[in-house]
């Protein structure tokens, strides 16, 4: 009986991410912080379905008078807004002790996506793995190509016959083996 995959639980520093990917930088300086929070949804939303990745992108919700919000949006993602007072870092580094304390056999892989040096040495302390925003990004245009190229038509045959998929002078010299020609 094949063992199951493990899981992989990747936890994205939203902020963090938008302010080290030039792209989203563009959207947030044209369109606004929340253009930019959506379109990093969307590239999510596709990394980790693909990924087979149960992934939360993390906002600091810190100077907002509000609750933790979490909203699950596929099977794949949801995204968490801290509480007041709460930065994502705080919010990143509850996860990965709670994640350890609950799973002291490795089940699953934990990852974490942030360019900040000081998050990255204590989720490397918790024992999660951790990945820079730029890592990330260079994961997801992978991720991207690979999608292309499954979704890339096949080429059309031209016909229901082998030799139809045959160059000329391949088709020419079957011809002259099939009537006994030299």
């Amino acid at each position: 009986m094949p063992r199951p995959s493990p899981q992989v639980i990747l936890l994205v520093d939203g902020y963090n991410i938008i302010g080290a990917w030039s792209c989203l930088n563009k959207t947030r300086d044209r369109h606004g912080l929340a253009a930019a929070r959506q379109e990093l949804i969307e590239v999510l939303i596709n990394y980790s379905a693909f990924e087979g990745y149960k992934s939360q992108l993390v906002f600091d919700a810190q100077y907002q008078n509000s609750r933790t919000n979490c909203e699950a949006l596929t099977n794949h993602l949801s995204v968490c807004y801290t509480e007041f007072g709460q930065t994502a870092d705080t919010h990143i580094e509850k996860f990965c002790a709670s994640y350890k304390s609950k799973h002291c056999q490795p089940r699953g892989r934990l990852i974490v996506a942030t360019s900040d040096r000081a998050q990255q040495q204590t989720v490397l302390g918790y024992g999660a793995e951790w990945i820079s925003s730029q890592q990330l990004a260079t994961n997801v245009e992978s991720t991207i190509r690979r999608t292309r190229c499954k979704q890339r038509p096949q080429k059309p045959a031209r016909g229901r016959f082998l030799v139809n998929s045959l160059d000329a002078k391949a088709q020419q010299r079957l011809a002259q083996l099939r009537k006994g020609m030299k």
